[in-house]
């Protein structure tokens, strides 16, 4: 991870094909383009990808939250339950559509506790977002069958587990969509932009309309601006050039992650040798997109001593526990409510109502976990010098007592 590594000809040429019409722009223009439409062609080869009848390409994986939302018909008074260790992009989107994000447990999987789940859905609740942290699955047969039980629907937040599975069907499938990531350090990569996919054909035309201004692309003889719009949306297209690196590192796909997987199994070995050591519950591991090595030491203060010797030695691991963009307290602009409005929105009502306060320590169990986690990024491409490298860290950090 991530896909540039994997970079080349193919990407090339895709853009090319680009370059050679001159049509940035994924609608319109159909004499010039000579046929050419690389965003719809994307869409429909990550749709048949994963197993899912309809995508829907956007700017970013943020945006595919968002418009995934606005389609489910979130907004203002309802609640929107996802978990504490996730890229704040999650719950961004949540207060975006005026929703309030309420934050789950993760458990051993490092993904959405079902059973904390059940504790958090209130009468307010329009939606779940567990999140597939890591690219590796959640529990989502279990907080699936929790949310069909409460006719809430879930949105699966795939964007770290592009070509991950559990049981053998594609994630970002089980939900009523499932949203995608592919920026610049994601499995596979346009740089930014995002995808949205779903066996829904109406909440898929929903949201195709409202990431285009709420245009409804009819064919219409007065082309672009005389289409008809039932409601108002906003502009998440995603560009031609993207989509064209997209159909490549897309191509990609199941070699990049054959590649990680090979590389996490010689990365876990290495880890072995720390005393103690033990590692993420993985639900489904054959459908592992194996992005990440994430394991636990017996405590805190092992942790960081182990991670100060692999820090000192070239090969320092990922600490969560203070990691500012994926875990709940480390969030200092949720914690004390900063906004830019004038108002205090999201966090305050437009009279200066409080509509919502966040603390630090209502998440105990997933602070435990964090506190003892480390996590390797696993890359497509591992030279034997560099695992040499690893290895010997994790054997001086083998010492530490």
């Amino acid at each position: 991870m991530p896909g540039f590594e994997v970079f080349g000809d193919e990407e090339r040429k895709e853009i090319q094909d680009v370059l050679e019409t001159g049509v940035l722009f994924r609608y319109e223009f159909g004499e010039q383009r000579k046929g050419i439409y690389k965003v719809r062609t994307f869409e429909e080869k990550f749709a048949a990808y994963c197993g899912a009848r309809h995508a829907q390409a956007v700017t970013s994986g943020t945006a595919a939250l968002k418009v995934a939302l606005i389609a489910m018909g979130v907004g203002p008074g309802d609640e929107v339950i996802t978990q504490g260790f996730t890229f704040v992009a999650t719950w961004e989107a949540i207060f975006d559509v005026g929703a309030v994000p309420v934050f789950t447990e993760v458990d051993s999987t490092l993904n959405m506790d079902p059973a904390d789940l059940e504790k958090k859905i209130t009468a307010r609740t329009k939606a779940i977002i567990p999140v597939h942290m890591l690219g590796a699955a959640a529990r989502i047969d279990e907080i699936k069958a929790i949310a069909d039980r409460r006719n809430i629907p879930v949105l699966e937040d795939t964007a770290q587990a592009a070509g991950a599975t559990f049981m053998g069907r594609h994630l970002g499938t089980f939900g009523k969509c499932g949203t995608f990531s592919f920026d610049a350090v994601k499995t596979m990569t346009t740089g930014e932009g995002g995808m949205i996919i779903t066996d829904d054909e109406n909440f898929w035309r929903h949201m195709s309309e409202y990431q285009d201004h709420g245009h409804d692309h009819v064919a219409n003889p007065g082309g672009r601006g005389g289409e008809g719009r039932s409601f108002i949306g906003f502009n998440y297209r995603m560009m031609e050039i993207q989509g064209a690196i997209g159909l490549a590192q897309l191509a990609k796909l199941n070699e990049i992650v054959a590649s990680q997987k090979k590389n996490k199994a010689a990365m876990k070995a290495a880890v072995q040798q720390l005393p103690g050591v033990s590692f993420r519950t993985l639900v489904d591991e054959p459908g592992d997109s194996a992005t990440f090595l994430a394991f636990f030491l017996p405590d805190a203060e092992q942790t960081r001593a182990v991670n100060r010797v692999l820090q000192e030695n070239g090969a320092g691991a990922v600490c969560f526990a203070d990691n500012t963009w994926h875990y709940y307290p480390k969030w200092e602009h949720l914690m004390t409510g900063a906004t830019l409005t004038r108002s205090g929105w999201p966090f305050k009502d437009h009279d200066g109502r409080q509509r919502v306060i966040y603390a630090p320590d209502v998440l105990p169990a997933s602070a435990g976990l964090m506190s003892r986690l480390l996590v390797y990024q696993v890359p497509v491409k591992l030279g034997g010098e560099r695992l040499a490298q690893i290895t010997a860290a994790l054997a001086k950090a083998a010492t530490v007592r």
